[in-house]
């Protein structure tokens, strides 16, 4: 009775990050015939039986019609996917001797194999990239490897198909990934609503969040499609964080290495999967995939409750936590989160053309849906009113992106160098410092604080938003002007409010 066995390297993805598995390979010659996937797989896994099967035949490869076991290591950790598919067929080759053992010697294959035996790519290639890079080992996968960029001190082997193991002929990496279009919405296209482009730029300066509250029509929507052309590009240290990310979830990178940030905008009828992440295997949210960018949630007020209240815990931790019965995955969260409503369910209700039709009930019922707990985690609030038709239509633009982009980049670059000159943290005793109220404007925002009955979170965030509008003005102190303004976005002019 024969014996063939084999040790492979691979990889499972565990959150953002993944994790070394040993695909073990046994193969014993002279017992009944059997195929069988250990180490805690899911269906996916178990599938790749049956595809390895008939690709190793298509590839001209003897199937052993013998007792095999193919162990996945370590058996305490889950996998999922069919990306163990070419590590399984190449461990099945070296121990029946059908190629040379050198050649899965210090690699990590990761693919799906197809029916033919051509290898296909997985979603996550990045994350087993620099798996791979960290370990010491050279990466093999698809040629066509989807969401695969050049990594530094990492060697990337492309294989075409099962074919090329006879003679380890292995090809550069193609990664087709689709260029981003040059062409992005400018504000100056929306006429009007300077109040709101100030806002923006405000929030884009900072990193505020943002919520607007108007009737239909009167540009929510524009002004937030547009927040992404008054930011800064990404870094290359933040391209790479954010295209793990995307790379994951088997998104396109190709925006975020040109370096645009993330906007996304999903549907109000999303679920708390879909948002804040999870699924088996676990996946990253929305608000995970909006790391370091923009979520914009439109219809705020039709997201179900349930839903929406999840998103306070990543504002304030910039992470999301999904525990499982196997361990808690974390994916990262950091990102601006702009809010659209209608005050009440027909719109109009504080419009000064058009009479609601809902009872003071409804407009409160639908008003609470967003919850007042979140609404204090919001930065600036906003009431877009409806633009006059002869601004509409006017030939004359409005401010541009440029422009508010401009003061963005100007208030960026002057806070970090405060931050640097003044070697204050990130508490709230250390954002009181770095405002340098005098005497006379620190009253004065303490009693507007008290006649408002801000709680402690809005004074905080209120500051934070008026230590932005100095930063862009270039200035070490925050003035009563400032607060005043910051002040005009937190207090809301009442449209929309009961």
């Amino acid at each position: 009775m024969g014996l063939g066995r084999c040790t492979v390297q691979s990889a499972v993805l565990r959150g953002v990050e993944a994790t070394l598995v040993d695909v073990e390979v046994s193969v014993r010659i002279g017992q009944l015939p059997s195929f069988n996937i250990v180490g805690m797989v899911d269906a996916a896994v178990q599938e790749s039986k049956e595809r390895v099967k008939v690709a190793l035949r298509e590839a001209g490869f003897m199937m052993p019609g013998d007792h095999v076991l193919v162990n996945l290591a370590p058996s305490s950790l889950r996998k999922a996917g069919s990306g163990f598919d070419l590590a399984i067929a190449v461990g099945m080759l070296v121990a029946t001797g059908q190629i040379d053992p050198g050649i899965a010697r210090g690699k990590l294959f990761v693919g799906e194999l197809s029916l033919g035996g051509e290898v296909r790519s997985v979603a996550g290639l990045l994350a087993y990239a620099l798996c791979a890079r960290d370990h010491g080992y050279s990466l093999v996968c698809s040629e066509q490897a989807d969401g695969l960029i050049p990594v530094e001190g990492l060697e990337q082997l492309g294989l075409r198909s099962l074919n090329d193991l006879r003679t380890g002929s292995f090809y550069a990496i193609q990664n087709d990934a689709c260029e981003p279009s040059g062409i992005q919405p400018d504000y100056c296209e929306i006429s009007g609503n300077e109040i709101g482009k100030r806002a923006f730029q405000i929030a884009a300066a900072g990193s505020h969040g943002l919520l607007m509250m108007g009737p239909p029509g009167s540009g929510k929507t524009m002004l937030a499609q547009r927040l992404p052309s008054i930011l800064p590009p990404l870094d290359e240290d933040e391209k790479l964080r954010v295209a793990l990310i995307h790379s994951v979830a088997g998104e396109n990178i190709a925006p975020i290495l040109a370096g645009r940030r993330p906007f996304r905008s999903p549907h109000h009828s999303a679920t708390a999967a879909g948002l804040i992440g999870g699924g088996t295997p676990v996946r990253p949210g929305e608000v995970s995939l909006a790391h370091l960018g923009v979520l914009f949630c439109d219809e705020m007020g039709e997201f179900r409750a349930s839903v929406l209240q999840q998103i306070r815990q990543p504002l304030e931790d910039g992470k999301v936590s999904i525990s499982r019965a196997d361990g808690t995955v974390t994916f990262p969260a950091r990102f601006m989160l702009i809010a659209a409503s209608n005050p009440c369910a027909c719109g109009y209700f504080g419009d000064p053309e058009r009479e609601c039709t809902c009872t003071e009930s409804q407009i409160a019922k639908y008003q609470n849906r967003i919850g007042g707990p979140l609404m204090d985690r919001i930065d600036i609030h906003i009431d877009v009113k409806r633009v006059p038709p002869g601004e509409v239509i006017s030939p004359e633009g409005g401010t541009s992106s440029a422009e508010l982009r401009e003061g963005v980049l100007a208030g960026r670059e002057y806070a970090s160098w405060r931050r640097a000159h003044e070697n204050v943290g990130s508490t709230t005793q250390d954002l009181m410092v770095s405002c340098h109220l005098d005497e006379k404007d620190e009253r004065f925002f303490e009693r507007m604080a008290q006649l408002n009955h801000m709680s402690g979170r809005a004074i905080v965030r209120t500051m934070s938003v008026a230590r932005t509008i100095a930063d862009i003005d270039q200035r070490l102190s925050v003035s009563k002007a400032d607060l005043c303004e910051a002040l005009g976005f937190r207090l809301r002019e009442g449209v929309g409010q009961l």
